[in-house]
């Protein structure tokens, strides 16, 4: 190695002799998302903090896409605790003879584990694609999820991406869907506020891009709620984006196709401005 390409161990206060294979350090799983978490999230600030919430929202939207809910609700509680609800069809809670654990537990503490690797399951899907449940189990103060599925209601606790207690059938249902309740983490976020407005942008949005799914916001702290349901989907979303424009023509544009397993949905109408700021693209729900 040349003298110019030779590590200056000095500089980083360590000797030859304290450089050794011992120093190398290898971060698996939970440990590395609460060691590292702007890695997964982006940032520890506010931003970091919401991607929390779009994460487990986003797995109850891939459930919609999939065709199997209709109805998400997303409830802030006074401690920034946040209560996302959908009526999918649950996540599976049976046992998981390769990791030896239930295939909740497999979601929710390994990282790259899902459904979302190949077609049978989810056709479409946003997030994280694998991480995104576990991230948010990692870097939540607590988190509690409950399952309604094959007539029965499952629940488990967890703490800072370790399980708290066993997964429990605690009764029957005749419903099925996902409750995911988690409180974010203080000592890893510089805030825990969540903004009512910054959700409400997002799921507004969503409920757009999936024409009939309904999306219920509410918050305890001052005793806000929305609803957002649009059946038209993106020509609803045009019409919002002009809605104080004058347009050239009154009719809304809208196309839909499918190529394979590509679908695409496309809405516009012209107005009489030159701005460019409301031409938005999105795909699987990610603004791109």
């Amino acid at each position: 190695m040349s003298e110019e390409n030779t590590p200056d161990l000095r500089a980083s206060g360590l000797t030859p002799d304290e450089y050794s294979a011992s120093s190398i350090k290898v971060l698996e799983g939970i440990e590395a998302v609460r060691k590292r978490p702007a890695m997964y999230i982006g940032s520890t600030g506010s931003a970091g903090l919401h991607h929390l919430i779009w994460e487990v929202v986003d797995n109850s939207v891939d459930e919609a896409m999939a065709g199997f809910a209709t109805k998400i609700t997303v409830k802030i509680l006074e401690d920034c605790t946040v209560v996302v609800t959908d009526n999918g069809r649950g996540i599976p809670c049976e046992w998981h003879e390769e990791q030896g654990m239930s295939a909740l537990e497999v979601i929710m503490t390994k990282l790259h584990a899902g459904g979302k690797f190949e077609n049978s399951a989810y056709k479409v899907s946003g997030g994280l694609h694998g991480v995104g449940i576990s991230v948010v189990n990692a870097l939540s103060e607590n988190l509690e999820i409950e399952i309604c599925r094959g007539g029965k209601m499952f629940r488990q606790t967890y703490s800072r991406g370790e399980s708290s207690t066993e997964l429990t059938e605690v009764g029957e249902s005749d419903r099925t869907g996902t409750k995911v309740i988690f409180k974010p983490d203080h000592k890893i976020f510089e805030t825990t506020l969540i903004v009512y407005d910054v959700v409400v942008k997002r799921l507004r949005e969503l409920a757009y891009l999936n024409a009939g799914l309904e999306i219920h916001l509410s918050d305890v702290r001052d005793d806000r709620s929305d609803t957002f349901h649009y059946p038209e989907g993106l020509k609803a979303f045009v019409a919002h984006l002009n809605e104080n424009k004058e347009t050239v023509y009154k009719d809304i544009i809208y196309c839909k196709a499918q190529f394979e397993d590509v679908e695409l949905e496309l809405a516009m109408q012209h107005n009489q401005g030159y701005s460019f700021d409301t031409i938005y693209t999105f795909a699987n729900n990610i603004n791109t």
